[in-house]
């Protein structure tokens, strides 16, 4: 059998086989040794440009969640602050580089940026509920995409393994027709 362990796919992600015969490997998939290294040079380029893209929404979710657990903790704290009397001084950024100051006052509701250029208004009890939601949905997010991760880095290294014991039997198999051309012939 040409492989022993066949991942088919994870999340659309296509599974690489291990390739313990390479002969057997070739002829099941009619392909010569160049046609064979040239497939799977083209299957590790795929795997490389889908880990770049993994790697990019894995720097997005690290940096969106830090975001809403400080949103959290600013509802928190202007719940808190309700009903004191006590006004919350905040600096916040207007544009970049760019802050200014607000004397926050008893407050029932806060805005929120849902993005694409939108801002709704929320009671800060449904705010808690929106940034909680949102919190749990980006670690769940994150903890798939961290196998996702596991998954292409490990169809790189078998991709890689196979792509090695291809090029070295096509190697010795050079090698021995040469070897088989150039010996003397008995008479």
């Amino acid at each position: 059998m040409a492989s022993s362990s066949a991942v088919s796919e994870r999340r659309g992600i296509p599974g690489a086989s291990f390739v313990e015969d390479v002969q057997i490997y070739l002829t099941q998939s009619g392909l010569d040794a160049n046609s064979a290294l040239s497939f799977l040079q083209e299957r590790l380029q795929q795997y490389k440009l889908v880990e770049m893209r993994l790697l990019a929404q894995q720097r997005d979710l690290q940096a969106k969640i830090p975001d809403i657990e400080k949103c959290l903790d600013i509802v928190a704290t202007l719940q808190v602050k309700k009903g004191t009397g006590e006004a919350l001084i905040a600096d916040f950024e207007v544009s970049e580089g760019i802050y200014s100051r607000a004397c926050i006052e008893d407050t029932d509701s806060v805005c929120l940026w849902l993005g694409a250029n939108v801002m709704l208004e929320y009671s800060c009890e449904e705010a808690v509920a929106l940034l909680q939601k949102n919190l749990e949905n980006a670690r769940a997010s994150l903890e798939v995409l961290v196998g996702d991760l596991q998954f292409v880095r490990d169809q790189v290294t078998v991709t890689q393994v196979t792509i090695a014991r291809v090029y070295n039997w096509d190697v010795h198999q050079r090698r021995s027709r040469q070897a088989a051309s150039t010996t003397p012939k008995e008479s």
